[in-house]
């Protein structure tokens, strides 16, 4: 009787911690519950053409007229690829990697654009990892205007949290080429990191705790928590969200079709990739690279930024660095720069999102997805022939 007594205390005491916890935190787990269901292998194409419909987002406002592009018939793409000895036809790898949607530019043209699993061209597809892209030149843009003097400053100059740990002498540029030497796992840990933001805990008060595994420009690995911190560097030195710093520096003007949306964690945009952009709005982002920061006669990202941002030349960003298999394609300011020399760059992120840019050809491909096998062997290199294929396909 006494042992039933003790349980039913217990069980007591379960039901007034998870009231009180529903009270406090009830918003919070509806929304952590909603965002575990929209990741199941069937929701993903759903999820990743109606977040800001799921998840609290900022709207990023487009302002006035819209770029407006040449279109033609589309062309028939090459017939495949090869890779590493076998061949693959377009037409089936785009199904096997369940294409969304995807466009091909080339001068200015529209060549290919065609939309699956339910979207279309206004459809504001999610960009994952892509948004560390958009993060990069929101960099180069505080870096240019003087909020941040210069990305070999030291994290702890603008975030506060930092000072007096590890963390506070890694500067900035180690940051952008994920080369911080932050003790953090991508794989082990994000789930915890994520988890506890999303309780409330500030990111940054998170990411103090982690301290140093090696130091700055030791080694890169991929750690997107280094983006969340390029974020915060933003947001602090300019005193403003990047949502709202996006908008006036950059969205309103490249001419985009469409309003863009930033998914907040927190309260605060999620800068390690929480975007929601058109196609076509992609591929005006991409564009702005392309023409070397310049649109319509204004040089809105410096030239030296968007140079410097394909840089691969230290050993730590070079492709194939550490013979690890995540850094089989070069890495930049926050882009990937795959072998070869004809200048391509690409913005990647999971599931299968691209933006591919080969400035020798003048072409950009942007391709969305909804792909579970995202991390299948030689998933990535088999994109950039892909993408390769498709364009000397344009003649």
């Amino acid at each position: 009787m006494k042992k039933m007594k003790r349980f039913g205390l217990a069980a007591a005491g379960v039901v007034v911690i998870i009231g009180a916890l529903w009270i406090c935190f009830g918003e919070k787990i509806k929304i952590l519950r909603t965002s575990l269901n929209s990741f199941k292998d069937e929701n993903l194409a759903h999820t990743f053409q109606h977040t800001p419909e799921i998840q609290p987002t900022k709207k990023i406002s487009k302002g006035g007229t819209a770029s407006e592009f040449l279109k033609e018939d589309n062309l028939t793409l090459a017939d495949g690829f090869y890779y590493e000895g076998d061949f693959y036809a377009s037409e089936t790898f785009m199904e096997d990697t369940k294409t969304s949607a995807m466009l091909v530019l080339k001068d200015d043209v529209i060549k290919y654009e065609k939309y699956f699993l339910g979207g279309d061209e206004n459809t504001l597809f999610s960009s994952n990892s892509m948004g560390k892209s958009f993060v990069s030149a929101l960099m180069g843009i505080a870096v240019s205007e003087g909020s941040v003097k210069s990305i070999e400053d030291p994290l702890g100059m603008y975030i506060p949290e930092f000072v007096g740990t590890e963390l506070e002498h890694i500067p900035v540029k180690a940051c952008l080429q994920m080369a911080s030497g932050i003790d953090f796992d991508e794989d082990q840990d994000m789930s915890s990191f994520s988890m506890r933001t999303l309780m409330g805990t500030p990111a940054m008060k998170v990411i103090a705790k982690y301290g140093l595994q090696e130091e700055p420009y030791t080694y890169r690995r991929y750690l997107s928590i280094n983006t969340e911190i390029l974020g915060q560097v933003i947001q602090n030195a300019t005193g403003r969200g990047l949502a709202e710093y996006m908008e006036e520096k950059l969205w309103k003007k490249i001419g985009p079709d469409h309003d863009a949306y930033w998914t907040l964690s927190n309260g605060t945009e999620l800068a390690m990739g929480g975007l929601s952009v058109s196609l076509r709005d992609y591929a005006r982002f991409a564009r702005l690279y392309l023409n070397e920061g310049v649109y319509q006669g204004e040089q809105i990202l410096p030239k030296e930024w968007v140079k410097d941002s394909m840089d691969v030349s230290a050993e730590y960003s070079k492709p194939g660095a550490n013979q690890d298999a995540y850094n089989v394609i070069g890495y930049g300011y926050q882009w990937w720069v795959p072998q070869g020399n004809q200048g391509e760059f690409m913005a990647i992120g999971v599931y299968g999102q691209w933006i591919y840019v080969n400035p020798s050809k003048q072409v950009i491909i942007v391709k969305t997805s909804a792909d579970p096998d995202f991390m299948s062997e030689g998933y990535e290199l088999k994109h950039v022939e892909f993408f390769r294929a498709v364009t000397e396909g344009l003649g």
